[in-house]
């Protein structure tokens, strides 16, 4: 009986044993395949994310050629279109005294920016109007007047015409009308027989007597001092009433006239092209003071150097400063011979200017009829 339960305990003992072996057997073995399988996933993420981070190189990379192609094309199609540009270059004279006398020293011509300040504009603009004043000293109004009323007159008369032709004809007409009253009681007929070298005579004739009735019914027979009461004469704007202010009654203003317009606009002090937007923009380049001696030195030199059609560039005297340099004749020689008036040796536009002009070699104009 001992034996058997003896034998029964070992064998109960060796399966315990047996189990415990198998089952830690089959715990390792687990155990292995888990380890292996996280190193599969884990080498299959390493795998994925190596394959990630060369997409993304490769995605860079041809971005990059991309980018570097189109700069390539960009840089291509901007030299194409600065190319013409690059074809001109121009040259000015240092001084424009230099060029008149016939010296011949240059530099390159300085163009302003299309993005010029406030305070460069305003710079060059005042350096244009003191180089200006340097040629022209003697700048006038180049209206033959001896009072306010004479200038008023003469002024409406000049529109659609020269100043020369003006200056002809209104000796004729205040020798036969010296005052508001007798032109404002004169007969139609006989004004525009006086008046028919102005052109336009019938029209100008019925605005200087019309303006004339007003003086004499609204003023006392007197040329009014204020911008507002002189645009209301007939035939009278603002640019007339300015010519009148600033010349007749010592007050400061902006003459507008056609020259006036195309060489600021020339210039780029400014893009507007409404006479009054003009006058606002250019006034506030300058001092007030400055306004009336500004008006005759641009327009003197529109007159006499910087023509409409055909500008004479080589003979400017502020070429250095001129973003339009080139527009004209840039020779010095063929340029010369583009002068007008005291510039180019021929008489003025007055029968009757004043000594300064006569002192600096001005010549006066011949009366209507001579030579």
């Amino acid at each position: 009986m001992k034996k058997a339960a003896s034998a029964k305990s070992t064998a109960s003992a060796k399966g315990a044993g047996a189990a415990k072996r198998t089952v830690s057997a089959k715990g390792a073995g687990a155990a292995k395949k888990t380890a292996s399988a996280k190193k599969a996933v884990s080498a299959k993420g390493a795998a994925s994310t190596k394959e990630t981070a060369s997409a993304k190189k490769a995605a860079s990379a041809k971005k990059a050629a991309s980018k570097t192609s189109a700069a390539k094309e960009a840089s291509k199609g901007a030299a194409v279109k600065k190319a013409p540009a690059a074809k001109k270059v121009t040259v000015a004279p240092k001084k424009a005294t230099a060029r008149l006398k016939g010296a011949a020293p240059a530099k390159d011509v300085v163009h302003p920016p299309g993005d010029e300040s406030p305070t460069a504009l305003v710079r060059r603009a005042r350096r244009i109007n003191r180089e200006l004043a340097e040629v022209f000293p003697y700048a006038h109004p180049e209206l033959d007047f001896d009072n306010p009323f004479q200038l008023v007159v003469a002024t409406v008369l000049s529109a659609q015409t020269t100043d020369l032709r003006v200056n002809q004809t209104t000796p004729a007409l205040f020798a036969k009308y010296p005052t508001p009253e007798d032109l404002a009681a004169a007969n139609p007929e006989e004004v525009e027989e006086i008046l028919r070298p102005c052109g336009f005579f019938r029209a100008k004739t019925k605005s200087v007597i019309g303006l004339s009735k007003a003086l004499v019914e609204d003023f006392g027979g007197e040329v009014p001092g204020r911008l507002e009461d002189l645009v209301k004469l007939p035939g009278v704007g603002r640019k007339t009433a300015f010519v009148v202010l600033g010349n007749a009654f010592g007050r400061p203003g902006i003459t507008v006239d056609t020259h006036f317009q195309r060489l600021v606009r020339r210039w780029r002090w400014t893009g507007e092209t409404d006479p009054d937007k003009i006058e606002a923009a250019i006034g506030a380049l300058f001092p007030k003071s400055d306004w009336t001696d500004l008006s005759h030195h641009v327009i003197w030199h529109g007159r006499r150097i910087c023509h409409a059609r055909k500008p004479a560039c080589g003979a400017c005297p502020i070429a250095p400063l001129c973003p339009a340099y080139g527009e004209g004749e840039t020779d010095p020689e063929k340029a010369k011979k583009l002068l007008k008036y005291e510039k180019g040796g021929f008489p003025g536009q007055r029968l009757k200017p004043p000594q300064a002009y006569l002192d600096a070699g001005g010549k006066p104009a011949p009366p209507l009829g001579a030579g």
